[in-house]
């Protein structure tokens, strides 16, 4: 998955890497990257959208506050991913509309 983002990696230290699935594609992060930052590196734009309105959003304070990086990690919605750290092998997808209370997914495709 091409990187459309302006996420840029600072030099900081030498990269021990981890390979996270992207909406099913393979990118490869840092392994003291947030699951947050791993959909800014892969340019997944928007992350997600709201259950009302289905506004776009993404990822914002990086910090646990504004809860916009809200994501299905793994199969589990609802997921802060600026709070969870990536492990190799992590799928990460966008997550749309509204959930139900049983977790299943509402996409429109009904």
């Amino acid at each position: 998955m091409p990187s459309a983002s302006p996420f840029e990696r600072l030099p900081c230290r030498p990269q021990a890497t981890v390979t996270v699935f992207v909406e099913d594609a393979p990118v490869e992060v840092d392994r003291h990257d947030s699951a947050a930052a791993a959909v800014l590196a892969a340019g997944l734009l928007p992350s997600r959208t709201t259950p009302t309105s289905e506004a776009p959003r993404a990822p914002y304070c990086l910090m646990g506050v504004c809860f916009e990086c809200l994501i299905e990690i793994d199969g589990a919605p609802n997921q802060q991913g600026c709070m969870i750290p990536v492990r190799d092998g992590m799928r990460i997808r966008r997550q749309c509309g509204a959930r139900d209370m049983h977790g299943e997914d509402h996409h429109g495709d009904a």
